[in-house]
C-alpha cells in the first residue's frame, strides 16, 4: 500500500515537474527540432515556451481556416525582447520565421510562423511590475494624445482614456482587436468618412525591424518606416507604441437604422451623409455605416438580433416580400451627444438629419445607449454567438474595396444574382468612404477613382461556417464574386488582404509595389517577419528590388 502510494506520488511528481518545466519556470525549454540550438541560452529564453499545449494555441487563427504550428512561443517581458529574437534570427546561419501575434483575429494565417516562432505581443502589458502601456496627454499645450502600446486592446485605450474626458477618433466595429493589429491594416470604421482610417489619425510609431533594430519614427523621423507600417501588413517591423489623436468624448449615443429597399437610393443617402458639406454642418451624423440583409436571411435567418425584435423582423421580411426586392439595406447611423444635452434637443437634430433622406416611410428603428455600450456592442453578439458554440467557427471573409462609380453593378451582380437565393450565416457591410481621408503615403491601398469619384465603398461579406460543407461552398461563392469582379472590370482591392501568389500581391498593391519591395529589403531584408501573408516567401536582396 505504501509503496503504492508512493509510485503514485512519483508520478504525479514527474507529470506536475514536467509542466512546470515545460513552462519555463524550472529549466530552459528543450530546444525545438527546426530551431537553433543556441536560441535557448539567449536572455530572454526563460520566456520562450515549446510545449504543445503553448504552440497548439498559437496554430491558428480566429478565421479558423489555416493551421500552421510554430517550434516556440515568446512572451516577451519588453520590446527589447522582440528585438532580441528578431536579431538573433536575422543572424542565424538558418534564420526562422517570427510572427507577432496579438489576438490572432485575422482569418487565413496571417499571424502564423510555421517552424518558427509567434511573439505573444499580449503578454507586454501583463505583470504587476512593469511600467504602464496606454499614457493619455490631455495637456492643454498641445493637442491631446494617447501613447498605446501596440498589444493593448482598443478596449483598454477607452477605459484609459474617458476619465479624461477623451477618446480615439475612429474605431473598428470590434474593438477587442490589439492596437498593434488594426494599425497593420487601416482600421477601418464608421468614423473614417470623418477622420481617415486609424491609420491616419496615428502621429508617431515605435517599431522594431526585421532586423531587431528598434526605432522611433514620425512623418517627420524615419518617415519611410512610419508611412510603411500604416497599413504595411506587418511586413516591415513589429509595432510596439502608438501615439494616437483624441478629441471630446461624447457620453451618450443616439443609433438609427434607416431601411431601403432601392440601392440607388442607398447609396445616394449614404454619399450625402458623408460629403463634405454634410460632414461640415451641425446636424450630421458622427458615425455611418451601411448592411445588406439578403431576402432569404430575413425569411429563414434569426427571429431577433441585438438590434431588431422579431416584430421589427416580420416587418422587414414583409416589406422585402412587398417590394420585390432580392434585399434590404439599412443606414446605420449614429448621433453622439453631451450627457446634458435634453431629449427634445436630440430629438430636433435627428428629426432635421431625417428629413433629408429618402429611406422606407416607417422604417426608423433607434435605440439611445452609452458612448461605451456603443462602441462595444459586438461584444453582446459576441457572448450570444459564444453561448451557442457559433463564434469558434470557420469565418471564410471577403472584405473589398469598390469604387462608388461601380458599386450599383457590384449590387446587380453579387447581391442581385449570384447571392440572390442564398441565406449564409453572417453579415454583409457596406459604406461610403471618402478617399481624401486616406494617405496615400501609407502602405494600404484603395480602388482607383477618377477626379469626380473620391468615394469608395466598403463591402464586407463576413459569414460563419458551421460544417466543412459550409467552408467550401462560402468559398466558392467568395471566388465567384472576385471573378465577377475581373469579368466585369470592378478594380476591388482586398481588405484584409489574401493572394495565393506573389504576382497577386504585386497586382494588389499596384503603383506602390516597388517601394514596398524596396521597404522590405531595407528593414526586413531575410523576410522574417509575418509569413502568413506569403507577400515575400524568399529573401530580398536590395540590388534585386528593381526587377522585382
Amino acid at each position: 500500500m505504501a509503496r503504492t502510494r508512493f509510485v503514485a506520488l512519483s508520478a504525479l511528481l514527474a507529470s506536475f515537474l514536467s509542466l512546470v518545466a515545460g513552462a519555463g519556470q524550472l529549466r530552459p525549454p528543450l530546444p525545438a527540432a527546426c530551431l537553433p540550438r543556441d536560441l535557448f541560452g539567449q536572455g530572454f529564453a526563460p520566456r520562450l515556451r515549446t510545449d504543445r499545449n503553448s504552440t497548439a494555441r498559437v496554430s491558428t487563427d480566429f478565421g479558423q481556416m489555416v493551421t500552421a504550428a510554430p517550434e516556440a512561443v515568446l512572451h516577451p517581458a519588453s520590446p527589447g525582447d522582440v528585438a532580441a529574437l528578431i536579431r538573433f534570427s536575422a543572424s542565424s546561419p538558418a534564420p526562422f520565421p517570427v510572427a507577432p501575434r496579438g489576438q490572432g483575429h485575422s482569418w487565413r494565417g496571417q499571424a502564423l510562423a510555421p517552424g518558427g516562432v509567434v511573439v505573444d505581443m499580449r503578454a507586454l502589458g501583463r505583470g504587476r511590475h512593469r511600467a504602464p502601456r496606454i499614457n493619455v496627454s490631455s495637456s492643454a499645450d498641445e493637442p491631446p494624445y494617447v501613447d498605446a502600446g501596440g498589444e493593448q486592446l482598443w478596449a483598454d485605450v477607452l477605459r484609459a482614456t474617458l476619465p479624461h474626458g477623451l477618446a480615439p477618433r475612429v474605431w473598428t466595429d470590434y474593438i477587442r482587436l490589439t492596437v498593434g493589429g488594426t494599425l497593420s491594416n487601416a482600421g477601418i470604421g464608421g468614423q473614417a468618412f470623418r477622420h481617415g482610417p486609424q491609420i491616419a489619425n496615428v502621429d508617431e510609431l515605435d517599431v522594431v525591424t526585421g532586423t531587431g533594430e528598434m526605432m522611433t519614427c514620425s512623418k517627420n523621423k524615419n518617415s519611410d518606416l512610419f508611412f510603411g507600417a500604416l497599413g504595411g501588413l506587418g511586413q516591415f517591423g513589429v509595432i510596439t507604441r502608438a501615439r494616437i489623436r483624441l478629441e471630446r468624448a461624447p457620453k451618450r449615443v443616439r443609433w438609427v437604422r434607416l431601411a431601403y429597399t432601392d440601392v440607388v437610393a442607398f447609396t445616394k443617402d449614404q454619399e450625402l451623409l458623408i460629403s463634405d458639406n454634410q460632414a461640415s454642418e451641425v446636424v450630421a451624423f458622427d458615425y455611418v455605416e451601411g448592411q445588406v440583409q439578403l431576402k432569404q436571411s430575413l425569411v429563414k435567418g434569426p427571429k431577433s438580433t441585438p438590434f431588431f425584435s422579431a416584430a421589427d423582423l416580420s416587418r422587414l421580411a414583409k416589406l422585402a416580400s412587398m417590394s420585390g426586392s432580392a434585399a434590404i439595406y439599412y443606414i446605420e447611423g449614429a448621433m453622439y451627444y453631451a450627457e446634458d444635452d435634453t431629449a427634445t434637443f436630440v430629438d430636433q437634430k435627428m428629426e432635421a438629419l431625417l428629413e433629408q433622406l429618402s429611406f422606407e416611410p416607417g422604417f426608423v428603428f433607434t435605440k439611445d445607449v452609452t458612448y461605451v455600450q456603443f462602441l462595444d456592442r459586438v461584444r453582446e453578439e459576441e457572448r450570444e454567438l459564444q453561448s451557442v458554440g457559433a463564434w469558434e467557427v470557420p469565418h471564410p471573409w471577403l472584405n473589398l474595396f469598390v469604387s462608388r462609380s461601380r458599386i450599383v453593378d457590384f449590387d446587380n451582380g453579387v447581391f442581385k444574382a449570384l447571392l440572390k437565393d442564398a441565406n449564409p450565416a453572417g453579415i454583409i457591410l457596406m459604406y461610403p468612404m471618402n478617399k481624401g481621408k486616406w494617405d496615400d503615403r501609407m502602405t494600404a491601398v484603395t480602388p482607383t477613382t477618377g477626379e469626380d469619384d473620391g468615394v469608395f465603398y466598403a463591402v464586407s461579406l463576413l459569414w460563419s461556417a458551421f460544417s466543412p460543407e459550409d467552408v467550401h461552398r462560402l468559398e466558392r461563392q467568395n471566388k465567384a464574386v472576385l471573378e465577377f469582379c475581373v469579368q466585369e472590370g470592378i478594380g476591388c482591392k482586398q481588405y484584409l488582404a489574401h493572394h495565393t501568389s506573389q504576382e497577386g500581391w504585386q497586382q494588389h498593391f499596384g503603383a506602390k509595389w516597388s517601394r514596398i519591395a524596396e521597404l522590405k529589403a531595407k528593414y526586413d531584408p531575410q523576410a522574417l517577419l509575418s509569413p502568413g501573408h506569403r507577400i515575400f516567401p524568399k529573401p530580398v536582396e536590395v540590388d534585386r528590388v528593381a526587377s522585382i
